[in-house]
């Protein structure tokens, strides 16, 4: 027994990712996951006073925020401006329009809820549960819980919106173009919907290839090692995309490689 409790003390308290037939990356990841719970556990408990040194207090750290934030917002996308712009009933037309769709509901969420903090903030109204949370969630640099069902996942208030005003000029220089032109290249990152933007991509191409069915058009990638800002037009067929991120793999020669 005792060289059995002996072999099990050299035994590792945690499984490696190989165990699994995982990259060792799997374990990085787990452990980066597992140290982010660990510190918003104590960031959430820890008191909610004044910044050290400041002298400014929670309540007036945030409403300075959001009367910057609210200063910043773009404008709202007017809903007929938006349908005569995009009046062709076209795959493309029609995907970004539900794409500015969406995010005009991000924009009204915001707006509301900072008007809505800073009169809590001032005593004017009541500050309930969810205005309690945005209160704490932007004090921590988090994104308040009710953005984030009607937005996208982000590490942190500051890159969240950076996203946010990255998809705003994405949608604002798309519409200011000529209604037969687009944008030479589009950052996937800043669709609600990427897969969406795809499938609208192969039926356009659907469209300009007589006798073509869509169930057999299929998807193809090619890396191009080309600046975005050197690129003077688009494709023949399909499109130029960017901002793709990839977990677990590397590339090698222009094609997904496995780690090792």
């Amino acid at each position: 027994m005792d060289d059995i409790f002996d072999y099990i003390d050299t035994m590792p308290n945690y499984d490696s990712g190989k165990v699994f037939g995982l990259s060792p990356l799997a374990n990085d990841r787990y452990q980066e996951d597992t140290t982010k719970k660990v510190l918003d556990t104590i960031l959430s408990i820890q008191p909610k006073e004044a910044r050290a040194g400041t002298g400014e207090t929670r309540e007036s750290s945030v409403y300075r925020l959001a009367t910057e934030t609210l200063e910043k917002l773009p404008p709202d996308y007017i809903a007929y401006e938006v349908k005569e712009r995009l009046s062709r009933l076209e795959p493309m037309n029609i995907f970004l329009r539900q794409e500015i769709d969406r995010f005009q509901r991000v924009i009204n969420i915001v707006r509301i809820t900072l008007i809505d903090l800073k009169l809590a903030i001032d005593g004017t109204i009541v500050m309930n549960e969810e205005l309690r949370d945005v209160l704490d969630r932007m004090y921590d640099a988090k994104i308040p819980s009710i953005w984030l069902k009607l937005s996208w996942e982000s590490s942190t208030l500051g890159a969240w919106f950076t996203d946010f005003y990255a998809r705003n000029d994405q949608y604002r220089s798309w519409l200011k173009l000529n209604k037969d032109t687009r944008p030479i290249a589009f950052s996937m990152a800043g669709f609600f919907n990427p897969q969406g933007f795809l499938t609208a991509m192969r039926q356009e191409v659907t469209r300009a290839n007589v006798g073509w069915s869509l169930d057999n058009v299929i998807l193809t990638n090619r890396i191009i090692r080309t600046d975005r800002e050197a690129l003077k037009e688009p494709p023949r067929e399909g499109v130029y995309v960017y901002g793709l991120y990839i977990e677990g793999a590397k590339i090698r020669s222009g094609v997904l490689d496995e780690l090792k």
